[in-house]
């Protein structure tokens, strides 16, 4: 499932973290590229022992976690640090999956991908996220602070900017639901528990209990820990 969550980052979050990075140094993205992704990994990351990194990846962290959405979507069991990535004119990020372990020292299993636009489409030109999904290519571009996430087996690139500049952090989750078909499942059964919690059953008054019965039962089930 890949899923749009808008308005990860404030306006007042997002200044600060522009203003930072494009006042940093980044370093050739393919040091910290896969075997594979090596071949077609064309950017620049900010260096992962700068100092002002622990600062903004902690401002792009309270984001997702304070999205319900992002929550019931990935139900997240442990998530990297964010990686800052910039592509200028040029650059892209050829067709790849991301690898299925990461970590250099615990190691977590990459189960659910994300990205958090950190400049608004119209700042540059190209850099389009392309997503194959069951359902075809989806090519994403968001306003900046909104994030997608996808599972993390699934083949993606970003598309060669042809000018402007491209900000983002992107990052790994290791979800609770290995199974992205299952993640759905639970996602959409999330989905209507909280609304028939919000709002009443609509007259019958098990409607609610039946509900959270197959959501937590269902959790119970497929959850690893």
């Amino acid at each position: 499932m890949m899923l749009h969550i808008p308005s990860v980052l404030t306006p007042e979050e997002l200044e600060p973290i522009q203003r930072v990075l494009r006042q940093s140094t980044f370093i050739d993205g393919k040091l910290t590229a896969g075997q594979a992704a090596e071949r077609v990994k064309h950017n620049l990351e900010l260096d992962r022992e700068a100092p002002q990194k622990e600062v903004l990846a902690k401002i792009v962290m309270t984001g997702l976690y304070r999205s319900e959405l992002f929550k019931l979507a990935a139900m997240p069991l442990k998530v990297a640090t964010p990686i800052f990535a910039r592509y200028i004119q040029g650059m892209g990020y050829g067709s790849h999956i991301d690898d299925p372990i990461m970590g250099a020292g615990p190691h977590y299993r990459t189960d659910v991908s994300f990205t958090v636009f950190l400049t608004d489409p119209d700042e540059y030109e190209g850099g389009d996220l392309s997503i194959r999904t069951p359902f075809g290519l989806q090519q994403v571009k968001l306003p900046a602070g909104d994030a997608v996430i996808y599972p993390s087996g699934t083949l993606h690139y970003v598309a060669e900017v042809t000018g402007g500049e491209r900000l983002v952090a992107v990052g790994w989750i290791q979800s609770m639901v290995r199974d992205p078909g299952k993640r759905e499942i639970l996602f959409n059964l999330g989905q209507a528990r909280a609304q028939l919690l919000a709002t009443g059953a609509g007259g019958d008054a098990n409607l609610p209990d039946w509900i959270d019965h197959s959501y937590i039962n269902l959790m119970r089930m497929w959850a690893e820990l």
